[in-house]
């Protein structure tokens, strides 16, 4: 069995991830310090796989404990999760963005360099194109100046990782992720904001569950189809797959380059009333909600081309955007039943 360490491992798309990977046979090491996820996702992933990976807790900033984990553990893969992601708290607090998505990144590389480990999967976002000028977005896509800081770590990583691909054996697959929602079916394992949530789709089913009052739709002005803003939602049990047919293009040198990059979404844009629409019909809940004024910082309209990820990784998306929110739903339920 080959050992895959999967840092951020309890977080949302880490989770999902560890479940698709133990599934096709993989011995899995979690490192995740829990400032963004729970231990008992532990207890979810073991509910659905009947396998408890091992899991160890402490922080990638720390140098040592970093190198000490891969002299003493045999590993063929890492799978990077570990970064804070909220984009409004990035602004905030830029030095504690950079600081811990940077140094994290550079602590696990040097890891990996001084015990010969060199196949890497980066946990990387569509934030690099900002507002695209063509859609659907490709691979080859100028990337835009970052709109926040958490954006700005990602850019920086892919420089990174670019650098020390040149000189090294590292060989990497960066995945651009789109909107990953949802949770798995089973309702064991899901999206967990701590605090007010930051992205749509938990603003929804909080809404729907009662939690919030109100669901906010930030601008019905836009250039689209209902002037609202348009997002390439991707179901995160897809996502996680896409993890696993990258890891074994690494596993088996199938890589057509040192570093490569991948759009991972449906190739499918859906406006906020879409994702509303779609909500209702998916549950038979009525959402409450009320158009208010634009965030500033947000685009108009992200969707992937994907046809590189199709030909390339053989991946493509299996579930619809109703099966993501009545997942994502039936997580909510259980959450505050």
């Amino acid at each position: 069995m080959q050992n895959i360490l999967v840092t951020g491992g309890l977080g949302f798309i880490g989770s999902h991830t560890v479940v698709e990977l133990q599934k096709e046979g993989f011995n899995v090491l979690i490192i995740d310090n829990l400032s963004n996820s729970k231990i008992e996702v532990l207890d979810g992933i073991f509910n659905i796989t009947k396998v408890k990976p091992i899991f160890l807790q402490f922080d990638l900033l720390n140098k040592e404990k970093v190198n000490h984990f891969f002299q003493e553990n045999k590993i063929d893969g890492v799978i990077h999760f570990a970064a804070s992601k909220a984009v409004g708290e990035s602004v905030e607090k830029p030095l504690m963005y950079y600081e811990n998505n940077i140094f994290s990144l550079v602590n696990v590389l040097n890891a990996m360099q001084m015990t010969h480990v060199n196949k890497f999967i980066f946990s990387s976002s569509c934030t690099v194109y900002g507002q695209a000028e063509e859609l659907p977005i490709t691979e080859k896509a100028p990337l835009k100046p970052a709109e926040s800081p958490y954006g700005n770590t990602k850019k920086i990583s892919e420089d990174l990782l670019t650098d020390v691909a040149k000189v090294s054996d590292l060989n990497t697959i960066a995945l651009r992720y789109f909107n990953p929602i949802g949770a798995h079916p089973s309702a064991e394992i899901g999206e967990l904001p701590l605090g007010i949530p930051n992205n749509l789709i938990p603003f929804v089913t909080q809404t729907a569950a009662g939690i919030r009052q109100q669901l906010s739709v930030f601008g019905n002005d836009y250039p689209t189809s209902d002037g609202t803003a348009v997002r390439d939602y991707i179901h995160v049990v897809d996502l996680a797959k896409a993890h696993i047919a990258a890891l074994k293009r690494l596993l088996a040198n199938k890589n057509a380059a040192k570093i490569e990059f991948f759009n991972v979404g449906t190739g499918k844009g859906s406006s906020v009333m879409d994702v509303i629409k779609a909500f209702e019909n998916a549950t038979g809940k009525t959402l409450n909600y009320k158009i208010v004024a634009r965030r500033p910082g947000d685009i108009t309209s992200a969707y992937a081309d994907t046809s590189l990820v199709n030909n390339e990784l053989g991946w493509k998306t299996e579930l619809s955007l109703e099966d993501a929110l009545r997942d994502a739903w039936n997580w909510q339920l259980k959450q505050t039943n």
